[in-house]
This record gives structure tokens, C-alpha cells and sequence, in this order.
């Protein structure tokens, strides 16, 4: 399972993020969640019945963040961090799709002295520069996290990212910025419903627009004691079987 956000910032993210949502929500999940440090997952952490898989795409970010600000000085500290880190996404690359067990043998075999490497290369460089510097942050990010980050290696299950969540929660993205906001919470509500609708019509292999559509055009008349058959798995079933048909 994934979850992920925009980069978080490395400071306090405010009242409005509170950890009570995503608790409420998992309450009952137990196995993996691959998501970026944001306090509010820490409690179902804590809670043993989920296990936190990092993002290195996130801590990969705070290294660009100052490669950019550096106008990408060739060889700074970090483009080495950047370029160490490519090396782990080139065996991704080689490994991509393979089953679980095989990529698990793959990483510990290529990537886990990659790895190594890494944190104590890591550690050596924060030993020589301000732990409050933008580059100090970026290594004390990756190191705090270390355990999570690279929990991926041992576990084929796991991505070393979050990029398909982050893909799949784009149009979010994109719309909060072009609505600017809801309203209300009500707003927030049903906004979660129709991107939720949406998303998994795509999974379902529908065309969201054509989906949509088709409910409007049915809800009104359709019994509320089998509105599942809405659903879009439901929907795509009904398509399918009426393509057969014609």
C-alpha cells in the first residue's frame, strides 16, 4: 500500500495534518506502508500492525533541491549523492516486473553494498558540513530514515519509491491548485468520492468521462439497495457482457 505527498517540508507541517485521519482510516490495515515521513503515520507505526517502507524518491529530492541551488556544480556533494542513488534506480530499471523473490535475491546481491556505501559515505560527509544547512538536512533526512528507505532491499514486495502513488495523485494535485479550494469540509468530501470514482474506473480499465456517465444516466431510477451495481468493476462487467451480447 502506498500514500504519498508532495515533498514534505523538513518542518512541522502545521494543525491541519493531524495524525487522527490516516489512523482512522487504516484501523484495521495491517502490512506495509510505503509513504514519506509525514508524523501523522507514526502512531500506526507505533501500533506494530504496519510497517513503514520509505520513500527514496523523497530523499532523493533534498539532494536536487541543492544541486539546483548550487546552479548544479559538477562535482558537489550533491550530485555525488544523486549520482550514488542513480545506481540503485539503474538496477530497479534491470529488475522491474520480475517476481518478488527474484528481485529480493537481485538487491542484496547488487544493491545492498550500494547501499552501504551510501550511508557511510553519508555519514563521513555530515561529519563535515553544518547540520543546518540545506545539504545537512537533506543527509540527516536520509540517515534519520535509513531503517525505512531501505527496507525495499530486503522485500521484493516493496518499490523504492512512491511514484505511482504520486502519478496516480497528480489530477489532486493539479485540480487544488486550479479550484483553490473546496469550500468546506462537505466539499472535501465529495471531491474524495468522485477522484476516488475516477481512479478506480481507470483501474477497471473504464474511461472515466464514459463511466461517469453512465451512473448519472442510471442513479436516478435505480434502486438504493443495489446501488453496488454501480460500482465501476460492476460497470465494466455490465459493458463487457453488453459488447458480447451485440
Amino acid at each position: 500500500m502506498g500514500l504519498c505527498a508532495r515533498r514534505p517540508p523538513l518542518r512541522s507541517q502545521g494543525p491541519d495534518r493531524g495524525g487522527e485521519h490516516p489512523r482512522r482510516h487504516l484501523q484495521h490495515y495491517r502490512g506495509i506502508l510505503q509513504a514519506d515521513a509525514y508524523s501523522g503515520y507514526d502512531k500506526l507505526y507505533d501500533s506494530g500492525r504496519v510497517v513503514h517502507a520509505a520513500c527514496m524518491a523523497h530523499a532523493r529530492r533534498y539532494y536536487w533541491d541543492v544541486y539546483e541551488a548550487q546552479k548544479r556544480a559538477p562535482g558537489s556533494v550533491a550530485e555525488q549523492a544523486l549520482k550514488r542513488i542513480a545506481r540503485l534506480y539503474e538496477i530497479e530499471a534491470d529488475i522491474r516486473g520480475r517476481p518478488p523473490q527474484e528481485r529480493r535475491r537481485e538487491r542484496l546481491g547488487r544493491a545492498a553494498p550500494l547501499l552501504q556505501e551510501l550511508h557511510e559515505w553519508l555519514s563521513q560527509t555530515l561529519q563535515r558540513v553544518s547540520a543546518k544547512s540545506e545539504l545537512g538536512q537533506a543527509i540527516g533526512y536520509t540517515l534519520g530514515h535509513w531503517k525505512a528507505l531501505t527496507r525495499y532491499c530486503d522485500d521484493g514486495r516493496i518499490e523504492i519509491d512512491n511514484n505511482a502513488a504520486e502519478r496516480a495523485l497528480r489530477g489532486v494535485g493539479l485540480g487544488r491548485k486550479n479550484y483553490l479550494f473546496f469550500g468546506s469540509d462537505a466539499g472535501g468530501e465529495r471531491a474524495a468520492v468522485i477522484y476516488s470514482l475516477v481512479e478506480t474506473a481507470k483501474l477497471n480499465g473504464l474511461d472515466p468521462q464514459r463511466y461517469l456517465r453512465e451512473v448519472f444516466e442510471r442513479i436516478a431510477e435505480h434502486p438504493i439497495n443495489r446501488i453496488e451495481e454501480l460500482l465501476p468493476w460492476n460497470i465494466g462487467r455490465s459493458l463487457q457482457a453488453h459488447r458480447e451480447a451485440a
